[in-house]
């Protein structure tokens, strides 16, 4: 009797099933894309005008693109009454000075919260984030007095020292450092590490995404500042960028748009570069800040 071989049936492939989007993820969508638009707009607008000719500037209705490009702006803004390259040095080395003593004073006040115990801890805590709720102008007057009294009036020092301490940074590092498991500070202690020694080698060491974090912040704050330096720096050749831009508008506004805008564009780059070089830590920073403490 001969056997007869059946083919076994050929397997079925199962079609991808093709998941209609919800309306709600098409809407949230929707919404970023419109509100990426909304961001975007005034920095294209910022850079289209920057390349127009002067006529076209005040040019109604306006246009978003100019048909005559002119990038001699650029160099008119360099070039001008106004001395831009000084007052962004003056900027960049204020912005430099405060990161760089916002990242000594926050790390150590951020450390001796977290990890250290001593008397009246939590109601300087309390009092350090009463801080927060309170502008500069709430201090400016105190402030110009006492930088009158050391003469530090248009001096880069009047903006550097007042700004080495910020209530936002030891929060940010505080909440940081008490993620850091207690055992591992208890071990170092037993091993007779000093306090100095475990804040050097151990939570700094963790502690440095959070410390870029709060640099890259702090260079934007300072980068940006207009009140503080409209108070301490009544001189073109000691103020900052900020104030060199609406001085180089010239009184009721009768400066070049084109011009304004192609210095405003050299102004924002380092800012720019700043926070999408750092983004990624800032994010993660302040949302691993309120996760404990």
């Amino acid at each position: 009797m001969s056997e007869q071989t059946v083919a076994a049936p050929a397997p079925v492939r199962a079609r991808p099933v093709r998941r209609r989007p919800k309306l709600g993820s098409v809407a949230v969508t929707a919404g970023l894309i419109l509100g990426a638009i909304v961001v975007l707009a005034p920095f294209l607008w910022m850079f289209s005008t920057s390349m127009r000719p002067a006529q076209q500037a005040y040019a109604l209705p306006p246009s978003w693109i100019p048909t005559d490009l002119n990038p001699d702006n650029y160099l008119a803004a360099l070039d001008g009454p106004v001395p831009l390259v000084r007052n962004a040095v003056n900027s960049l080395v204020i912005a430099l000075a405060t990161t760089a003593g916002v990242l000594v004073t926050s790390s150590m006040a951020g450390y001796a919260f977290a990890k250290l115990r001593f008397r009246f801890k939590g109601a300087l805590f309390a009092l350090l984030l009463a801080a927060l709720m309170f502008p500069i102008q709430v201090t400016i007057v105190p402030l110009f007095t006492m930088m009158r009294s050391l003469d530090l009036i248009n001096n880069p020092l009047s903006l550097i020292l007042p700004s080495t301490f910020s209530a936002l940074g030891v929060f940010l590092l505080r909440q940081l450092f008490t993620s850091v498991p207690d055992e591992l500070i208890e071990a170092a202690r037993i091993d007779g590490a000093r306090e100095w020694t475990i804040f050097r080698r151990i939570a700094l060491p963790l502690a440095r995404p959070a410390m870029a974090a709060l640099g890259i912040i702090t260079f934007l704050l300072s980068w940006n500042s207009y009140f503080a330096p409209l108070v301490f720096l009544t001189r073109l050749e000691t103020a900052t960028l900020p104030l060199a831009l609406v001085i180089l508008l010239g009184p009721y506004r009768a400066g070049n748009p084109a011009i304004v805008m192609a210095a405003t564009t050299m102004a924002i780059v380092p800012a720019l570069l700043a926070f999408l070089f750092g983004q990624r830590w800032i994010v993660e920073t302040l949302s691993r800040s309120g996760t404990k403490g």
